[in-house]
């Protein structure tokens, strides 16, 4: 097994290799060119700056059973596809049976805004340590599930 995150931006990459450490996975890290990550632990890909670049490499190099760190709604449908598994950085698992499903919101979310006549939409909100505490936790979890198939 291995875990693979899509970095850019990525606020959990210390909290994921701290417990990689503790159960001795390696981990990839992978960013594009607009972005300088340095690792003691995880091998880091840096990915020309290309549309979609370290989407495409990410899901090149996975394997069957492998985790993917993302909140892109895409890659994680295309880890599920290769038989990975995949988790949000908020913790929450993408799955089979919830995929489909998100991919259609972010089509109508995507198909609302481009009507709207406001085109301007707020940032996410500030993250908390609760929000890391919850990615921990179901992270840890996901890593238990991985190990026991």
């Amino acid at each position: 097994m291995h875990i693979y995150i899509d970095a850019d931006a990525c606020p959990v990459v210390g909290i994921a290799e701290d417990i990689a450490t503790k159960y001795n996975i390696p981990i990839t890290l992978l960013c594009d060119t607009n972005h300088v990550l340095t690792s003691d632990y995880s091998e880091v890909i840096v990915v020309g700056a290309g549309a979609d670049a370290v989407d495409y490499k990410l899901i090149s190099i996975c394997h069957r059973g492998d985790i993917v760190v993302t909140q892109d709604y895409g890659v994680a449908a295309m880890a599920l596809g290769k038989g990975a598994f995949a988790i949000h950085q908020s913790g929450k698992w993408y799955t089979n049976e919830n995929i489909d499903q998100m991919l259609m919101e972010r089509h109508l979310n995507k198909k609302a805004r481009r009507a709207s006549s406001r085109n301007h939409i707020k940032g996410p909100r500030k993250r908390t340590e609760e929000d890391d505490q919850r990615f921990a936790e179901s992270f840890e979890k996901l890593l238990r599930k991985a190990n026991n198939l």
